[in-house]
């Protein structure tokens, strides 16, 4: 199958830092290459990977100081993937709904999976404007919203199986909090939950311009405390031994997370998990298996020492279980497929979206 993966600009494909839809992408299409796929991948430039590489910017917008407008930089890629449309049999977008317009008429070849949040009113008309548009979801929670939308399926994403190496005996003396500084994701939860419980907090997070004032006003006041160490932004590297060597990855958000890529990288390294319940959360983590959910800090606080204690061989292997990079890749492909085979019906044998939804909980939770 000739298929084309669209990403986004902000990073390079695999990201330096944080990423998690770039990283996403370059998991996706290596793997897609492994299995024999013609895979065309559209990206920055300074974007590594094992497919033919279309460079759409010269290096990761985010990192280039030259860059002061990235739309434009959107628009150049999209005409150009619209020039090379012919040479694909699938069409796979991860840049939310640019492309809308533009590929509205080869609706029945392309895929956009949605990275983002849905709760926000105004997609509903977006999505009813261009029903055609086949949609992928990375959680059902991330649907809920705008449930009448074309999906064709929701997919987890996975990782490679190698990437991270579990840490299955001895830790270090702390819990770990991983990704950005920002309100929805609750870092300020993360270290009244450790000092609580006694235990020493590491935070490796970035801090975006837009939360350059939150971190200022309220996170870096709480950094001085003992017991709290800030690391900063790390880069892929540097992830093994920082989730590996936690007792528990602490993911107190407080949004509808789609789906959270930081919990099945600390699942890969053997680390249970202390999650809110709050969107894809109930989805990823097993309740007493790979980590607990809870509502209140106060919850979390007497569950944290539980969590610290599962047993990190389980853990390491419902990853195994359900969150491979094999198995997304496996399942992006039967949506490709019943996608073209669905566009050579005819219009009026063709299955509503609701009826060909492919869905990853037939990994089945219910595993042991």
């Amino acid at each position: 199958m000739k298929i084309a993966q669209i990403s986004p600009l902000i990073e390079s494909v695999p990201p330096r830092y944080y990423g998690g839809t770039e990283r996403i992408v370059s998991y996706l299409t290596e793997e897609l290459v492994r299995m024999g796929h013609d895979v065309t991948l559209f990206a920055s430039g300074d974007s590594t990977t094992a497919a033919e590489l279309v460079s759409c910017a010269g290096m990761a917008l985010r990192l280039d100081p030259a860059v002061k407008e990235q739309i434009p930089y959107y628009m150049l890629m999209l005409d150009r993937v619209r020039r090379m449309a012919d040479e694909f049999d699938i069409l796979h977008f991860h840049i939310d709904y640019f492309q809308f317009p533009l590929f509205n008429q080869l609706a029945g070849r392309t895929v956009t999976t949605l990275h983002g949040r849905q709760d926000i009113p105004d997609l509903k008309m977006l999505y009813t404007a261009f029903p055609d548009m086949p949609l992928v979801s990375i959680s059902d929670s991330q649907r809920r919203p705008v449930s009448n939308a074309n999906f064709a399926g929701t997919v987890y994403h996975g990782l490679p199986h190698e990437l991270l190496k579990p840490n299955l005996s001895e830790t270090g003396d702390y819990v770990a909090f991983l990704g950005r500084i920002s309100p929805e994701k609750r870092p300020d939860r993360a270290i009244r939950i450790a000092l609580a419980a006694g235990i020493p907090l590491k935070i490796a997070a970035k801090v975006d311009k837009a939360d350059q004032e939150y971190f200022d006003e309220l996170i870096k006041p709480m950094l001085d405390q003992p017991g709290v160490e800030f690391i900063g932004e790390i880069n892929e590297r540097q992830k093994t031994a920082f989730l590996g060597n936690a007792r528990a990855l602490l993911f107190p958000i407080d949004w509808p997370e789609p789906f959270g890529l930081v919990m099945i990288e600390a699942m890969a390294c053997g680390t249970p998990v202390l999650a809110f319940r709050n969107g894809s959360v109930p989805e990823i983590i097993d309740d007493g298996l790979s980590g607990y959910i809870v509502d209140t800090e106060e919850e979390a606080v007497s569950v944290l020492q539980r969590t610290v204690v599962l047993d990190r061989r389980r853990v390491r292997r419902r990853f195994e279980e359900r969150f491979s990079a094999s198995r997304m890749a496996a399942d992006y492909v039967t949506v490709y497929e019943r996608m073209l085979e669905q566009a050579q019906m005819p219009a009026s044998r063709r299955p509503a979206a609701r009826d060909s939804v492919l869905s990853s909980r037939r990994d089945q939770k219910s595993m042991n």
